[in-house]
């Protein structure tokens, strides 16, 4: 069985190791000293070689060759994640008083050590406050926030740093040099850009892509595929879809990318990404980059990240100062306000007037001259505005005196339909199916018409009216 790439490759010494100069400089000058702590506790993330140096410092204080293979009596590893019990730290502390087989220390390597319960971390505060002269302890950890602080003032404390792409790319460059492996510097940047900080999950990934590429040549596409990502034209075609206001557009592109793998958490961090390079350019799309960023901790996030561009994507509605020429013998006005100001309004005299004010765009669509129909208003505001869709949706409809009552049943949704932005296209939506109400919202149910059943929901609380067919 052949070796994974990420362990035929580790680092046999402190010299070797990449990216981690400050942790390494200060062990190695510490080592020509003489000078060993006790105690040492590793912090950092998953990846960037915390495991691997605990085990090159262990050997090289112990003056012992390191390599894969070879196991030391004197060199213990621990998985706190499965030993993680006080029982496993007493037997611990027991052992830890037995001198060393052949070696000048016996050395105790806990992995994962936040994984400890309570009370194995109370067991084990005693032993790292007065130790053995024999014994040392390397902890490691990708948690700090869950070590006792008495825990981490008894060591001395070394913080890895997330892996620099330049550092991954170096490594990787290596890697594919001693393989035999033809690709090309982009390939390799791909690889860095995704590996999420970490040099370990930067060569799996490698090792994975020679594993199943045709031949010794890789390319960006084989990365692409392998990763589940946008191409690069992609993501370039989609926020141009975004920016014209193509909804259908943006919709089946989504649908496209989810049928090829591609997971809309990673569509939505890869469009942000974009962004953010070419913000400086274009810094109107500061909105979208703030937006993107909740798709990842949404629960629904393919339609988070529909609802998102789609809304970007429509026109805000908002109404324009123009200067234009009038020339009416009666402005026009809407039957509330026809009826509230037609008495005290004087007869215009017909001239021409200037008028320096917002005007909102008109509909070139003909007024409806049938009764309004809710049905028809939901399924048009589904097919282009899919955020207010799932608003309008919970709400109850009622016409009175020319004015459109949404009856939302909460505060929240209310709040929703308030909103300027979404005001302004359910207006524009009304508008386009010839219908000409002003709007109110009401944050309740709608009141039931049956008086009986009005005095029981009362009672009860609240309640809806519903209608059932006969049988």
């Amino acid at each position: 069985m052949s070796l994974a790439l990420y362990r035929k490759y580790r680092s046999r010494s402190l010299a070797e190791v990449v990216g981690q100069d400050h942790v390494t400089t200060l062990l190695a000058n510490a080592l020509k000293q003489g000078k060993v702590a006790h105690a040492y506790l590793f912090t950092g993330p998953k990846g960037v070689g915390k495991t691997s140096i605990a085990r090159i410092l262990a050997h090289e204080i112990n003056e012992v060759p390191y390599d894969d293979e070879s196991t030391h009596l004197d060199i213990i590893e621990i998985d706190a994640a499965s030993n993680n019990g006080v029982e496993d730290i007493r037997d611990l502390r027991d052992r830890v008083q037995i001198a060393p087989v052949s070696a000048k220390k016996k050395i105790y390597i806990i992995d994962e050590v936040h994984m400890l319960s309570k009370p194995a971390f109370n067991a084990l505060l005693k032993t790292l406050e007065e130790p053995p002269e024999h014994v040392v302890f390397i902890l490691a950890t990708t948690d700090i926030d869950k070590v006792p602080e008495t825990i981490i003032s008894r060591t001395q404390r070394h913080s890895f740093r997330r892996a620099s792409e330049a550092d991954i790319v170096k490594n990787l460059k290596r890697i594919a040099k001693k393989e035999g492996a033809n690709v090309d510097s982009s390939v390799l940047e791909l690889l860095a850009k995704h590996s999420d900080g970490s040099f370990r999950d930067s060569v799996s990934l490698f090792d994975q892509l020679l594993s199943a590429a045709d031949s010794d040549t890789i390319t960006t596409e084989h990365v692409t595929k392998s990763l589940g990502l946008v191409p690069a034209d992609g993501v370039e075609r989609l926020l141009e879809l975004t920016k014209s206001g193509d909804v259908a557009g943006i919709n089946k592109m989504l649908l496209e990318l989810e049928s090829h793998g591609v997971p809309p958490r990673t569509t939505a961090s890869q469009l942000a990404e974009y962004i953010r390079k070419n913000l400086a350019t274009q810094p109107q799309l500061s909105k979208l980059l703030d937006d993107l960023l909740d798709v990842s901790r949404s629960h629904y996030p393919e339609l988070k990240l529909l609802t998102v561009l789609s809304l970007f994507a429509t026109p805000s509605g908002e109404t324009l100062p123009v200067e234009r020429t009038v020339t009416s013998a009666e402005p026009k006005l809407s039957a509330r306000s026809r009826s509230s100001k037609q008495a005290d309004a004087p007869e215009p005299t017909e001239k021409e007037v200037a008028v320096d004010a917002p005007v909102k765009k008109k509909s070139s669509k003909p007024k409806a001259t049938g009764p309004f129909d809710w049905d028809t208003l939901v399924t048009h505001v589904r097919t282009h505005h899919v955020a207010l869709h799932s608003v309008l949706s919970k709400c109850e409809p009622e016409i009175a005196d020319g004015t459109l009552k949404l009856y939302t049943k909460s505060a929240f949704y209310k709040k929703k339909l308030d909103d300027p932005k979404y005001r302004a296209l359910l207006n524009s939506s009304l508008e386009e199916l010839g219908y000409d109400f002003e709007i109110e919202t009401i944050a309740a149910s709608k009141p039931l018409k049956d008086s009986q059943a009005a005095r029981v929901a009362a009672i009860m609380g609240g309640g809806e009216e519903v209608s059932v067919d006969d049988a």
